[in-house]
């Protein structure tokens, strides 16, 4: 007689991982990373150094703080981020007048041109990721999706504000 592992269909049944949302989820990003980084390769941007510099553009000033909040990323790793952003010449690092320990942060001139560049490519990338949907199923699909994300956002690492 074979043994089986406790984790195997002698543990009750075997698990269709593409019944578990989590895993689906995973596989989404997965997908969703690939096809943004194909759709912006020129640019040499990842998602979440865009996410970055968007934000940042739509609320210059901001501290690396407010910026980890708003675009859902923990503090440790958004230093690093923004790090990168700066070695480009896309992100300046200023202090703020009334307490020097906090860093503002502004989009350079070189920063609002790689935004520009790579709207299109991202626009392209965000249609792929809904092609296989009709135009209803895109807009029901993106209501389930932000009502899971506002729902769970206080179980994130890093939850955000919006």
């Amino acid at each position: 007689m074979a043994e089986t592992s406790a984790a195997g269909p002698a543990f009750g049944h075997a698990i269709d991982l593409d019944a578990l949302p989590g895993y689906c989820i995973r596989r989404l990003n997965q997908i969703a990373v690939a096809i943004f980084l194909q759709e912006t390769e020129p640019q040499a941007i990842t998602p979440v150094q865009y996410g970055c510099l968007q934000a940042v553009a739509n609320t210059p000033g901001m501290d690396q703080r407010t910026l980890a909040r708003t675009i859902g990323i923990d503090t440790s790793t958004i230093g690093g981020v923004v790090d990168r952003l700066e070695a480009r010449g896309l992100l300046e690092r200023k202090p703020r007048p009334d307490d020097r320990r906090v860093r503002l942060l502004s989009i350079t001139s070189e920063g609002l041109k790689l935004l520009r560049a790579v709207r299109p490519g991202m626009l392209r990338a965000q249609q792929r990721m809904l092609d296989p949907l009709t135009p209803h199923q895109r807009e029901q699909f993106m209501q389930m999706l932000r009502a899971i994300i506002v729902e769970n956002n206080a179980a994130s690492r890093a939850p955000n504000e919006g």
